[in-house]
């Protein structure tokens, strides 16, 4: 190829796809692609045995062939990813690439993926790891809607945003001034406009304090450090507004009503070490406003912290005395809480104390109340304070009235009545709070049940995620796999119907009905302003810029032998022209670091330099045909 003559192009390259590569491929691919990936009926969901049934079909036994009833996502802690499984046969099905590099796919090699990632100015990935910790969906009238889910990595504050169409992320945003971003919940309703009733915003807990702004002043006076609650717009992924608060925060929960978004709270103290952490004998659930707050910011009565442009509201004790303009209202709970959850019908908020054997209750009207000024205390919001075991950290709902909480030192899950710990709480003596508590294998840390964040909580199955495995199963090293056991609650006895193990290290999920969710099995190619067709197809070179765009159809790519210089900036961009479900093809180029993934229809593009000469076969890494291993072309850098 002569590269003294710019926008011109090898048509030795580029003859297959102008002569009969579409053609040759079909006589060549799809006459065996029609026989091996025939699409097939879906079947009746398998029917749930009830409880109390022998192991031969159990609760969880899912007979070849048959689909599970639900989909569980969950996090996937350091490994920067999202996972689904299938419940109740706890089958992994897919894990989704976020904050982590994924050579299956491509995600952190591709263009598209690398742009949505956030790279610096030399193209190479701005953060190459995450900690996911927390997974929810988008709600409409209540109820999951099957559009989107997020994710949060705290590691580096940032939101990432998951189509729940195609199982794919789409946009990742960075927190402003915040560091350790764990908790999130998206709303169920705006309440500024009665009419929309689904999810608009995303609410984010900062944990960690730390100077505002982080520019290295003040780095020796932790007094003056602070933490950051964040609302992300659920369409743009745009931040709109920050609240600055005292103490650190953990999880988020949210009203089903759209008015309030609260988070449980550690160290109230703002103190900077662990003994200045234990100093006060309680700590707080922050109910945030935010009604008030939008008034706030769209009035302009804000300040913003260093180059952010970002609106900060002053959320802080001190300046939220007054409930008739108050933004945030602090309702004291057990020691170290971890996690607070919405009960399904909408009427009390739960913090477990952690440090301390309680679980707090909070009456969501009397919040309300104080705010408008008819209750004394934002502690008279508590309507129970049950004794329900050691260590107690996350709550789920069965829509029955019941709370399953998990008992990290204890190793147990507790079941236990809140109308019961709220009658106990008004003196009820005969009031059985504790109804059953179970064993597992060990130290469960979040728990999760079907539906149980929403309105439609079915009481079905609870997921008890446990930290220790030890003896439970083959030991693999010293770092085991964790445990999560899939808990039967439909009867009047809970029972553990199966145990699943998980790789290091999964923490919160959601159990959503296989109904509502509705994914997308071929891609339109007119999604991708930039797919290859057989008028483009081929190498193009302006100086040392080089794009080859290729197409693939099994079992073959549009271009047998692809020719570029050494020291050229090549830009590979490849399309899927296959159009039967399932049939994905990679590319993969041995030597540079290239592998990915094209679905049906899509189209992806790498970019890279061709910094040492050779001949090299891309291959396709993915199988899609009889003739697999013989899909490929030979990308030859001339010296």
């Amino acid at each position: 190829m002569d590269s003294s003559k710019d926008d011109s192009k090898d048509e030795a390259h580029i003859t297959a796809s102008r002569r009969g590569f579409l053609g040759r491929s079909a006589a060549m691919g799809l006459v065996g692609v029609s026989l091996g990936l025939a699409g097939c009926k879906e079947d009746a969901p398998a029917k749930t045995a009830s409880a109390g049934a022998p192991a031969k079909g159990a609760a969880n036994e899912v007979a070849p062939g048959q689909l599970d009833d639900y989909y569980a996502f969950t996090s996937a802690g350091h490994g920067g990813e999202a996972r689904v499984i299938g419940l109740p046969s706890g089958r992994t099905l897919k894990r989704i690439p976020v904050f982590n590099i994924d050579c299956m796919v491509g995600w952190g090699i591709t263009n598209e993926s690398k742009a949505i990632m956030g790279t610096k100015a030399d193209g190479s990935l701005k953060y190459i790891t995450g900690d996911t910790h927390h997974v929810h969906a988008s709600y409409k009238d209540g109820t999951y809607d099957g559009r989107f889910m997020w994710v949060n990595d705290k590691i580096h504050s940032r939101l990432a945003r998951i189509r729940m169409d195609t199982m794919e992320c789409d946009k990742i945003v960075q927190l402003p001034n915040v560091m350790g971003f764990h908790g999130i919940f998206p709303d169920k309703c705006d309440p500024v406009d009665a009419k929309i009733n689904y999810t608009t915003r995303v609410f984010c807990g900062g944990e960690f304090s730390i100077p505002l702004p982080n520019d290295g002043r003040d780095l020796d006076d932790p007094s003056k450090w602070g933490a950051l609650f964040s609302c992300v717009d659920a369409s743009t992924m745009e931040v709109r507004w920050q609240v600055r608060v005292d103490g650190n925060m953990d999880l988020v929960a949210t009203s089903y009503d759209g008015k309030f978004a609260a988070s449980n709270q550690y160290n109230t103290e703002n103190a900077a070490d662990l003994a200045g952490m234990m100093a006060a004998e309680r700590d707080a659930c922050v109910f945030f406003h935010v009604a008030r707050i939008e008034q706030l910011v769209k009035a302009g009565k804000f300040t913003t912290i260093g180059a952010s442009k970002v609106p900060v509201v002053d959320g802080r004790k001190a300046a939220n005395a007054d409930p008739a303009t108050a933004v945030t209202c602090y309702v004291p709970v057990g020691k170290n809480p971890h996690g607070v959850n919405a009960s399904p019908d909408g009427k009390y908020f739960v913090c477990s104390g952690k440090l301390s054997p309680t679980a707090t209750v909070i009456d969501l009207s009397l919040v309300a109340q104080w705010y408008e000024g008819k209750l004394k205390q934002p502690r008279d919001a508590v309507v129970a304070e049950p004794e329900i075991g050691l260590g107690p950290l996350h709550t789920a709902f069965d829509g029955k009235g019941n709370a399953y909480t998990s008992l990290f030192l204890d190793s147990q899950c507790v079941k236990w009545n809140v109308a019961a710990a709220i009658a106990q709480f008004k003196g009820d003596k005969n009031a059985k709070v504790i109804i059953e508590k179970m064993d597992v294998q060990y130290q469960p840390g979040h728990n999760y049940a079907s539906m149980g964040e929403t309105k439609e909580a079915d009481g079905k199955y609870l997921n008890s995620g446990n930290k220790f495995s030890k003896d439970r199963f083959l030991p693999v090293g010293p770092l085991h796999p964790e445990t999560e056991q899939l808990i039967d609650i439909s009867g009047a006895k809970m029972r553990l119907v199966a145990d699943h193990t998980a790789y290091s290290e999964p923490h919160d999920g959601i159990i959503v009905r296989r109904d509502i969710v509705k994914t997308r099995q071929i891609y339109t190619m007119e999604d991708f302003p930039n797919h290859v067709t057989p008028d483009n197809a081929g190498v193009t070179r302006h100086g040392n810029k080089v794009q080859v765009r290729l197409m693939s159809q099994a079992p073959a790519y549009s271009m047998p032998i692809i020719k570029v210089k050494k020291g050229d900036e090549v830009t590979l961009t490849l399309t899927n022209y296959d159009k039967v479900e399932d049939l994905t093809h990679g590319c993969a180029l041995p030597t540079y670091n290239i592998n990915f993934i094209v679905n049906p229809q899509e189209t992806k593009s790498v970019t890279f330099k061709a910094d040492h000469a050779g001949a090299y076969w891309l291959y396709c890494t993915h199988f899609c045909h009889a003739l697999h291993l013989e899909m490929r072309s030979r990308f030859l850098v001339e010296a």
